[in-house]
């Protein structure tokens, strides 16, 4: 997967060390830093209501699968291509299946992958990065350059080929983004310690006896989840996208368990009748991925000691 965030811009959030810090304050300000941040979260309307948005839609697919009269498999071929309805409040597809039910489990199984797609390979990089930038040397050198061999191909090739190697699933899934969605955090944590670990707090540290395990785990990384915990967020739509591009060309999830991709796929063989088979899941698809766009927009303005009153 692309990453959504440059090295520049990674690089803009690291103005202050005390910026970082979650309990430092700030000169001019009572507020520490993540207090601040969080004020500057709320005060952002679009942003709050893309929160609400994505919330409601866990919610709703947590809730509506598990309290539904009907299940995601369940048929009734007397009732098939049936328009949306009190019964069936998205319709019917040709095998008779309640979309409502079916479009929200497959919320479900999107957003699962989708978090989860993102997580991993964030938690991945974050290691190799700060690994990559508190050693340097050989061995940033090594890891630098095979990163910047491996990203000359297009990662969704890469998915791909994992995908037809290990087989289709939520798990698979999530295994091939890890494998090829780490190296963009990567990079940018490891821009992040190469200038944090000449600091005073690094040396200070490094100077009381402070083993190099320690130092990176406990000193350097935490000082760079402002970024990660943006590049996190902007990296959610991505995995859905390409969980559900991937699902729509049959190397994402397999049937009978729905997934928002899947159910596109479906609705593209009847879209000239039954429209609303393929509208449906293509505008969940395009409202969750705004939702967590626009939320993360607002997260990196919030978390950019630049615009600090």
């Amino acid at each position: 997967m692309e990453d959504n965030m440059t090295t520049h811009e990674a690089n803009d959030f690291l103005f202050t060390v005390e910026a970082a810090i979650p309990h430092s304050q700030l000169a001019g300000s009572n507020l520490s830093y993540w207090a601040d941040a969080k004020r500057r979260l709320l005060k952002n309307k679009v942003a709050m209501i893309s929160l609400i948005f994505i919330l409601l839609i866990l919610a709703l697919s947590i809730v509506i699968p598990a309290t539904s009269s009907y299940t995601y498999d369940q048929q009734n071929l007397s009732n098939i291509n049936s328009a949306p309805s009190r019964a069936h409040l998205f319709g019917t597809d040709s095998l008779g299946r309640d979309l409502w039910v079916r479009v929200w489990y497959g919320a479900r199984v999107s957003l699962a992958v989708g978090i989860f797609g993102s997580i991993i390979p964030s938690l991945i990089g974050i290691v190799i990065g700060g690994i990559s930038g508190f050693f340097g040397g050989k061995l940033d050198m090594v890891i630098m350059r095979a990163i910047d061999i491996i990203m000359c191909v297009p990662s969704m090739i890469y998915v791909i080929l994992i995908m037809l190697f290990i087989g289709s699933g939520q798990i698979p899934l999530i295994i091939a983004f890890a494998l090829t969605g780490w190296m963009g955090t990567a990079r940018n944590v490891r821009g992040l310690v190469l200038q944090l670990k000449e600091r005073e707090f690094v040396l200070a540290s490094k100077a009381l006896g402070a083993s190099s395990a320690s130092l990176i785990f406990s000193h350097l990384i935490p000082n760079t989840l402002g970024i990660v915990i943006v590049s996190i967020t902007m990296g959610v739509p991505g995995a859905i996208f390409h969980e559900a591009y991937l699902s729509f060309i049959g190397l994402g999830i397999a049937p009978p368990i729905p997934s928002w991709g899947q159910l596109a796929n479906l609705g593209t063989a009847v879209f000239r009748i039954f429209p609303y088979q393929l509208l449906i899941p293509a505008s969940m698809i395009s409202i969750t991925m705004l939702s967590f766009n626009l939320f993360g927009d607002g997260l990196r303005d919030a978390l950019d000691p630049k615009l600090r009153n």
